[in-house]
């Protein structure tokens, strides 16, 4: 039997980089912006001196053409003349020497030294990679079609900004590379598409429909694959994969063909769809981050109030009582609205983003952290004695939850990157976890307490699965929920996860409060689920 030939994996342009993971945040891709800027500013003084030089050579080019004309009508007669016989040798001998210099005189000197400086702070192909895995997944995640997102219709954005054709075959090519052939037929037909509407691209429609032909097939479709190979051949009579295929697709069908009438039945094939993951519950998670599946009730709904909170007593909040919301019941989540200002938002911002790193996650069988694809973003930790600011933070979250924090973990300050998340996860450590935070000696995390520092445009809410809650960012808020019931068992219904971020800049910052020193604040009861 024939094989069918696989497509060579093209590569991505490979810049040389010394740092990677731009795209996990939004907050450190905006210095690429400014980089780019200078890059244009350097691009700009390149032009207009390669423009001065050219308007030079023309100037040059058109007294001599003016010269030579008026000599060639009567050569000797010209030369005859002493003054023209002596500016033909220097002129031959001198100056076209010089206007050589002047051609040969390189200016992109300036634009050349930029580059290199810069090109050691630029994204490299783990950035573009991440980047463009990040737009596949935000198109699963909110049920988005390749045209809606080449065409930039996404809710929220203030400018539409569109893909190419090219932009499109990369997309498609990159998850040919992971072997993804349900993305690949879908960012290979949009660019298809954009190709058949007439947009001129680098890319031409033979190269598009050879990976479009094997992903379809890939995908169990051998008809439209049939189909889509005769078109490739239609373009290019003499594509020796296109014409190998076609020969394995006829040959496949002719063979299932006999099967059938063998049987007397008709046999129908399986086409693939979405490649499953490691993610359980990934259908109910996607689901709440589109709003979809929240199961809370009118008779629960009535039950959850908004009230002004003192902070069990707390001299500062009896006399500025602060505004506490319920937003689910079981678990109890409340948010604490505009508990944090814009001015000390900026301050956290600004200390944290210097120290911005890949946010990594415990290893649950050596302890050690690592960077996961499951979690994109950067994140920095600060410490109360680092400025007045995050003392006063710290100090607030104690007295407003009763909650000793000089045992809770430093404030985590995350910044999410493109489609930036965190999937299903538990803050507190399982029982099959026993080490999870045995370095730390404060046991495990009793609650946790998230600040919302921005406001999102588009996706980045915190959902809860397992019983199908979702919180959504609102700048200047908090909420607040435990981890563990007061018995110290892990309280499964917190399962919580951060969806992608379809549009904007999402930033938070988080207080893991710990076991040891609560007890007396949160005493334990006998009963387990208590």
């Amino acid at each position: 039997m024939k094989t069918l030939h696989v497509l060579p994996l093209l590569g991505l342009l490979s810049l040389c980089s010394a740092h990677s993971g731009f795209f996990t945040s939004i907050g450190h891709m905006t210095d690429l912006l400014n980089t780019e800027r200078d890059l244009v500013i350097s691009l700009k003084d390149y032009i207009m001196a390669e423009e001065l030089k050219l308007a030079k050579v023309k100037q040059w080019a058109e007294k001599l053409d003016h010269l030579t004309a008026l000599a060639s009508k009567d050569p000797e007669g010209f030369l005859g003349h002493p003054v023209n016989a002596f500016k033909l040798m220097k002129r031959l001998n001198t100056e076209w020497m010089e206007l050589e210099n002047l051609v040969l005189k390189d200016l992109s000197d300036g634009l050349v030294s930029n580059l290199t400086i810069q090109r050691q702070y630029f994204p490299n192909d783990e950035d573009q990679t991440g980047a463009a895995k990040a737009l596949i997944r935000l198109q699963d995640t909110y049920n988005l079609d390749a045209e809606t997102i080449a065409r930039g219709n996404l809710p929220g954005v203030k400018q539409k900004t569109s893909l190419t054709a090219e932009d499109c075959f990369d997309l498609g090519k990159i998850a040919y590379t992971d072997a993804d052939y349900y993305h690949t037929e879908l960012w290979m037909e949009q660019a298809l598409k954009q190709l058949d509407e007439g947009e001129e691209s680098s890319v031409d429609k033979v190269l598009v429909l050879d990976y479009l032909s094997y992903a379809v097939y890939q995908q169990g479709d051998l008809d439209k694959a049939l189909t889509l190979t005769k078109r490739l051949l239609s373009l290019d009579p003499d594509h020796q994969r296109g014409n190998g295929n076609l020969r394995y697709f006829e040959y496949i069908m002719t063979k299932e063909g006999n099967k059938t009438s063998l049987s007397d039945g008709a046999e129908t094939r399986t086409r693939k769809g979405r490649p499953k993951d490691h993610l359980p519950e990934r259908q109910k998670y996607e689901r709440l981050c589109r709003g979809e599946g929240i199961k809370m009730t009118p008779r629960r709904q009535k039950k959850l109030f908004c009230r002004y909170h003192d902070g069990n007593r707390s001299p500062v909040y009896v006399l500025s009582p602060i505004k506490q919301e319920d937003e689910w019941d079981k678990p109890r989540i409340v948010r604490y609205h505009d508990i944090i200002s814009d001015a000390e938002i900026a301050k956290v911002q600004a200390l944290a983003k210097p120290r911005l790193r890949r946010a990594t996650i415990s290893n649950p069988v050596t302890g050690v952290l690592e960077t996961a694809h499951y979690r994109i973003s950067k994140s920095a930790w600060l410490s109360g004695y680092e400025d007045p600011v995050i003392e006063t933070i710290n100090r607030r979250i104690q007295d407003l939850t009763g909650l000793d924090v000089s045992t809770a973990e430093e404030l985590q300050v995350a910044n999410y990157g493109m489609g930036g998340q965190y999937e299903p996860h538990f803050d507190f450590a399982r029982k099959d976890e026993p080490d999870a935070f045995k370095e730390l000696g404060t046991g495990n995390r009793i609650a946790t307490w998230l600040f919302y520092m921005s406001d999102v445009e588009a996706g980045g809410a915190t959902v809860f699965p397992e019983v199908g809650a979702a919180v959504y960012p609102r700048k200047g808020s908090a909420v607040f929920w435990y981890n563990l019931f007061e018995s110290g068992e892990g309280d499964y219904s917190t399962r919580h996860a951060a969806c992608p971020v379809l549009v904007g800049n999402k930033w938070v910052s988080n207080k893991w409060i710990h076991e040891r020193g609560q007890e007396f604040r949160r005493p334990c009861k006998l009963s387990e689920l208590e």
